[in-house]
């Protein structure tokens, strides 16, 4: 699909709520993680990918699997063993997934200066009075 197309209304809708998944911080950790390593389990990722709690790391499996990007398989032991693998779908996100490590990896620095020059030129001096809204009592 071309850029021209996300013209159409309905195409921008899906289109977003497609980039919002893939897009997503955890997805990102997941998708790159079991591109690296193959199949996992729960707590393996969850080891695995720095912060995630228990919660986001089930609700962002569970969407993957909904999307068609990771299989979920489940084995009949006790107690029983669940692995997670990316399907033939979720495995061509590797390559836009590397791309965007890669480009944080090199700009991460500068982007982290611009937010200092931002931040330093949008801040209140300190002896300048806090500006109170028209509508403060």
């Amino acid at each position: 699909m071309s850029a021209e197309n996300t013209i159409d209304h309905s195409t921008c809708m899906s289109m977003a709520g497609i980039l919002n998944r893939i897009g997503d911080k955890w997805t990102v950790m997941v998708v790159g993680r079991l591109a690296r390593s193959g199949t996992l389990r729960f707590n393996t990722l969850k080891r695995q990918i720095n912060g995630v709690s228990q919660r986001m790391l089930t609700l962002t499996l569970r969407n993957l699997e909904r999307d068609g990007l990771v299989t979920r398989t489940i084995y009949p032991e006790i107690p029983p063993r669940v692995e997670y693998n990316l399907t033939e779908l979720g495995r061509s996100l590797k390559d836009p997934i590397n791309a965007l490590w890669d480009w944080s990896a090199e700009n991460g620095a500068a982007v982290i200066e611009a937010r200092a020059i931002y931040d330093a030129r949008h801040s209140a001096p300190e002896n300048e009075p806090v500006r109170r809204s028209a509508y403060a009592r």
